[in-house]
């Protein structure tokens, strides 16, 4: 059985205090659902002290991404290491990276080879426009993110491994791909050419979560699919009782 995951992106929200207040607020609603893994990736201002909040909690914590180098010259970067001191999970590839920041497969590659490395679990985002979906594009696009994106790594790596599927259409527009559709590409757009690479056991083991304006109200619709494990969560993580309706989806 692949236990269910919700982890939140605040992406570019939430001061240090802000974020130290929604962890006051989330920490006792869900702290005790433990047949889910619940997740926060706050900016990385608010990293040190929203880890310090969490400390003692069941709640884990991750960064939104990191540079593949451990030191050097790269202004405004940061490096594997330095989240690991701090958290857990690291998002890579994330549809906003790829879009505005120049991310790439190759360097989603980079990055998902540096976070475990280092001992981090990579949150591997993928998804199509809705040009590509439109298009007839969207096996070629995400079965292409995986291949490209996860090559190279060893059996024991391609296991820690959390892929999340978010249509780029979906993201912050308020549109949600059907349970039934989303898991059609995760069946047979992930785990497909995932198992081509690390055999079928393999990626029936590995979690893979939906994102896309997913919210309390629709969340179980996907939570009942076979091959959704679970929610990257965009909006719905910066208010406790949003998130949290959302972990009780989950645990249900």
């Amino acid at each position: 059985m692949r236990k269910p995951m919700v982890a939140g992106n605040w992406k570019m929200n939430k001061t240090v205090a802000e974020g130290v207040k929604l962890m006051e607020e989330l920490i006792p609603m869900i702290n005790g659902i433990s047949s889910v893994d619940r997740v926060v990736c706050p900016p990385f201002t608010a990293l040190y002290c929203v880890s310090e909040t969490l400390k003692g909690s069941e709640i884990g914590c991750g960064a939104q991404d990191l540079f593949w180098e451990e030191k050097g010259a790269y202004t405004g970067e940061v490096a594997p290491n330095m989240v690991a001191e701090l958290g857990q999970y690291v998002i890579i590839g994330h549809s906003e990276r790829r879009t505005y920041f120049g991310e790439t497969n190759e360097t989603v590659n980079k990055k998902t080879l540096a976070a475990l490395k280092h001992g981090l679990t990579p949150i591997v985002c993928v998804g199509e426009t809705l040009e590509e979906n439109q298009g007839g594009k969207t096996e070629a696009v995400v079965s292409g993110q995986i291949l490209e994106g996860l090559k190279g790594l060893s059996a024991e790596e391609a296991a820690k491994i959390i892929v999340a599927y978010e249509p780029v259409w979906a993201i912050g527009t308020g549109l949600a791909a059907t349970g039934p559709d989303a898991n059609k590409v995760i069946a047979d757009y992930i785990r497909k050419p995932y198992a081509s690479m690390y055999g079928e056991e393999a990626a029936q083991a590995i979690r893979v979560l939906y994102g896309g304006s997913v919210k309390g109200s629709n969340a179980a619709e996907f939570f009942g699919q076979p091959d959704i494990d679970g929610a990257l969560v965009g909006g719905a993580s910066l208010k406790a009782p949003d998130f949290t309706e959302i972990v009780k989806a989950a645990a249900a």
